[in-house]
């Protein structure tokens, strides 16, 4: 065995995902205020990635609130939707803040 196969078999940190999480298979609207959603789904519902929600954590004025249940940050559910209604997006990719057509509008054939 070299150096080289040595190095093959020393088992290394799994990376977190740091990317944009899937859409939710849920609807928000229809669960209740007092749910807990994880950083992951909350992440999910707003779609941002969980590095932003992170960052967001570190400003305790930031609008988006959380609290803390066995040291994992958990989001309610009313918290996450006085936050998309005042954030000034519905659960959209950023396309306004850029000018740029959306996914949908692309799809479509239809842009602005």
């Amino acid at each position: 065995m070299n150096k080289h196969d040595a190095e093959k078999t020393i088992a290394r940190p799994k990376r977190k995902n740091r990317g944009m999480p899937a859409p939710v298979m849920f609807d928000i609207d229809a669960l209740p205020g007092s749910v807990n959603l994880t950083a992951l789904e909350t992440a999910a519902v707003i779609r941002r990635t969980p590095g932003a929600l992170e960052q967001w954590r570190r400003d305790p004025d930031h609008p988006l609130k959380w609290t803390y249940v066995d040291s994992r940050p958990l989001y309610r559910v009313d918290a996450v939707r006085q936050y998309l209604a005042t954030s000034g997006t519905k659960r959209g990719p950023r396309e306004t803040e850029t000018g740029l057509p959306s996914v949908r509008e692309m799809r479509n054939g239809t842009s602005r």
